[in-house]
């Protein structure tokens, strides 16, 4: 892994941390430990904004969050550079309580508005944060990939594009509706969450969608059974969830709408999501 580009000295003295010692984070995000701050490259200065001013003040039970370092003139992010408080840990297979984390984590972002960069519907050319909107609105919409631009040159530009597209229709007919209210929730938990010992689990971000509570659990223990090497139990230890099985059938169409979309998605991925769709299609 190449070594990350080094934080501008400008933004580092912005944020308070000029001459202090550097080391890469080495997560692959481009992160840079500064003294006791991280300090990461933005690539939505909305998105990360927002994440900043809800963990300024957000408070989870038995959880670590990294708070946001202002700038000297009060800006969560500096040219296109944000800086958080260093959380101790690394991302370990304790899936139990990942999901743990999950709900407390939710009944404590219950009462926040819906961030307006959420409402909008992505547009062409697709960033990032697009295809992972896109891939959660084909969850949930009537018709999946309705409103994806383009769709049969995406689709045909991954791997197994085509396999996880009709895949996605085929779970698709199996919704059914929901009655759990839509909040905000941070949909990528499961290899971010920090442990340290016998120290509350950390987070670093929060990355939002507008959706149910149980979704993003949900979404947790797709990924974990299906590339994390979690056992299968874990589905129905978390059974006691609002609506369980359709959010675990929307969160398997989230994940496999991502690899159909994503223009990185790997081959090799796509027989963990089959095995796991075959486990949700068992419970639905």
């Amino acid at each position: 892994m190449s070594t990350p580009d080094l934080p501008p000295e400008h933004v580092r003295s912005t944020f308070g941390l000029r001459g202090q010692e550097m080391m890469p984070l080495g997560d692959g995000s481009g992160a840079w430990r500064v003294g006791e701050a991280v300090v990461s490259p933005v690539a939505d200065h909305a998105r990360a904004a927002w994440s900043a001013s809800v963990r300024e003040t957000l408070d989870v039970d038995g959880v670590r969050l990294a708070r946001p370092v202002r700038s000297s003139d009060g800006r969560y992010v500096v040219s296109g550079w944000r800086a958080d408080t260093f959380i101790t840990g690394e991302p370990e297979p304790r899936y139990d309580e990942v999901v743990s984390l999950s709900v407390r984590l939710h009944a404590a972002t219950s009462s926040l508005a819906r961030p307006r960069f959420l409402v909008q519907p992505p547009a062409p050319p697709y960033a990032d944060s697009d295809i992972f909107a896109l891939a959660d609105r084909a969850a949930w919409e009537a018709t999946p990939f309705a409103g994806v631009r383009g769709l049969d040159a995406i689709v045909a530009a991954g791997p197994d594009g085509d396999r996880s597209s009709e895949l996605v229709r085929q779970l698709a007919s199996l919704r059914k509706p929901v009655e759990t209210p839509a909040q905000v929730v941070h949909g990528d938990l499961f290899s971010t969450v920090l442990f340290a010992g016998a120290a509350a689990p950390g987070i670093r971000d929060i990355v939002p969608y507008w959706r149910p509570a149980p979704w993003a659990a949900a979404v947790i223990v797709v990924d974990a059974i299906s590339w994390g090497g979690a056992d299968e139990g874990l589905i129905e230890r978390w059974g006691v969830l609002p609506e369980w099985p359709q959010m675990l059938l929307r969160a398997m169409i989230f994940r496999l709408a991502v690899h159909a979309l994503h223009d990185r998605a790997t081959t090799g991925v796509l027989p963990g999501l089959e095995r796991t769709a075959d486990l949700v299609r068992l419970v639905v």
